[in-house]
């Protein structure tokens, strides 16, 4: 299979696996049939090779991994679209930042940086600002930032040490670090904090094909998560950063690397400061280079910014319903943004289409987009519904990266060494004091050994020698450390 049946109507309409990285849009009223046409274009790009990533929202993608079944209802669709149709289940593995439906997805803070997660904190300017600052703290210090824990760590640290701090990277006010402490605080309560740590996901594990070629669909459980809107956006965004730092520029491909599907757009938009959307459109236009396809699903077209609804070359139109001004408007743009065919009227047509109907445009040999169609969505050869908990423990059981990620690693990082730190200072300074009082009984006994252990050792008012060159060695480490982690065009650390 070279093309991707979406749909007939007048004529047969294709998905052509050399556009598909100019992305898409899948969208219409709920109930029309998005999901269907998830799966179909996703079982589609999986007997490409093609490795697909989409979230299951409402539980019913998961049928993707189990075969379908024959009944009158799909028979009567089949006969009508001349197809034929064969049952069929596709490779999947099964992902939940929870755990539980899936292996978990986890990633550290360092990795998420501190724009995205000051969206996911929900912080203003200024606490942005300062989480700025403390994550360039840590950085210069050497201190890995892995999980909550150790971001809360680094923001006592910050307090603790706020005047010098202030002095090199800029203020930081105690209020501020005490409201961003106050927001991880509901992130945990939340269960966001099952989401960082270690083993982080390697994007490479989403990007695999079985041994017959398949590419695989990784499908992200995200009924509990879609409750949670900025962690759900939080995470889908910084899975687009990580592909977009990590993955080499390869040009026009004869088909796609992953597809990566990114359902309830509108979410990704709402409230989303100028600063981000603009990185979003960035990472969006750019990435095609880096052969993957981003297919954007939501009720409304307009959702999605202008700029970036320009970039979806491949769109799937469900029905839309004008009961109100707003979807009249949303009717209106769709129409506008299709192109056009002298047999169609799009405005009057989008609010008429039945389920399972949509008009369809993609592109089309030199790019160039098919006059939009109005067409019977193919039906795929997976299930069409949920599954049982006992079928998804099977898929899982049958995964080959459980043991890679369900079990959480816990190594040394700011956390623990800042701890060491705040239990070494007393002993130090008992030390200290210890030395000045030998020093003083060695200046009564013998002036010149008292001065050469207090020029060595030092003094509780002074540095000796031994602990100046020691600090300096640490300080150079840390900087060159700081040094290594650049951070990305969304704020995560850039694996280049």
């Amino acid at each position: 299979m070279s093309e991707i049946l979406i749909g007939k109507g007048d004529e047969e309409v294709f998905l052509l696996p050399k556009y598909a990285n100019r992305h898409g849009m899948v969208a219409g009223a709920t109930g029309t049939g998005k999901s269907v046409s998830l799966m179909l274009l996703a079982e589609g790009f999986s007997k490409l090779g093609v490795p697909v990533f989409l979230a299951d929202v409402k539980g019913d993608l998961a049928g993707l991994s189990q075969a379908g079944a024959m009944n009158d209802k799909l028979k009567a669709r089949i006969d009508k679209l001349g197809l034929d149709w064969k049952p069929n289940a596709n490779p999947v593995v099964f992902w939940d930042i929870y755990g539980k439906s899936g292996h978990p997805v986890r990633t550290t803070v360092s990795e998420m940086g501190p724009t995205l997660l000051a969206r996911l904190l929900e912080l203003n300017d200024t606490q942005s600002g300062v989480l700025e600052i403390v994550f360039k703290a840590a950085d210069d210090e050497g201190l890995l930032l892995l999980d909550l824990k150790d971001l809360r760590a680094i923001l006592t640290y910050a307090t603790e040490n706020a005047k010098d701090i202030s002095k090199q990277y800029g203020l930081i006010s105690p209020t501020s670090v005490a409201a961003i402490q106050r927001a991880l605080l509901s992130l945990e309560q939340a269960g966001g904090d099952a989401f960082f740590g270690e083993p982080a996901l390697e994007l490479a594990d989403f990007m695999r094909q079985d041994m017959s070629g398949r590419g695989v669909v990784n499908i992200l459980a995200a009924d509990q998560l879609i409750l949670k809107p900025k962690l759900y956006t939080t995470f889908l965004l910084w899975m687009l950063s990580e592909l977009f730092e990590t993955l080499p520029e390869v040009g026009d491909l004869d088909q796609p690397k992953l597809v990566f599907f990114f359902d309830e757009a509108h979410l990704l938009f709402d409230d989303a400061p100028p600063a981000l959307r603009q990185r979003v459109e960035q990472v969006v236009r750019l990435i095609r280079s880096k052969g993957v396809g981003v297919y954007f699903c939501s009720q409304n077209p307009d959702d999605l910014p202008d700029v970036i609804l320009g970039q979806m070359g491949n769109r799937i139109q469900h029905a839309l319903r004008a009961f109100t001004p707003r979807d009249q408007k949303a009717v209106k743009a769709a129409a506008e943004t299709f192109a056009p065919n002298p047999k169609i009227k799009v405005a009057e047509v989008i609010s008429q289409l039945g389920v399972g109907e949509a008009l369809v445009s993609t592109l089309q040999e030199g790019g160039v987009p098919l006059p939009v169609e109005r067409v019977l969505i193919a039906s795929p050869g997976c299930r069409i519904g949920t599954v049982t908990d006992a079928e998804r423990s099977a898929v899982r059981s049958r995964s080959p990266i459980g043991g890679k990620y369900d079990t959480p690693v816990d190594r040394e990082s700011a956390f623990e060494k800042l701890a060491a730190r705040a239990q070494a200072a007393p002993a130090d300074d008992d030390g200290a004091a210890k030395t000045k009082g030998g020093a003083a009984t060695a200046e009564a006994e013998a002036g010149w050994m008292g001065a050469a252990k207090d020029m060595l050792f030092g003094t509780k008012r002074r540095q000796g020698m031994v602990e100046t060159m020691a600090k300096s060695v640490v300080r150079n480490a840390g900087g060159q450390l700081g040094r290594a982690l650049l951070r990305g065009v969304l704020g995560s650390l850039s694996k280049r």
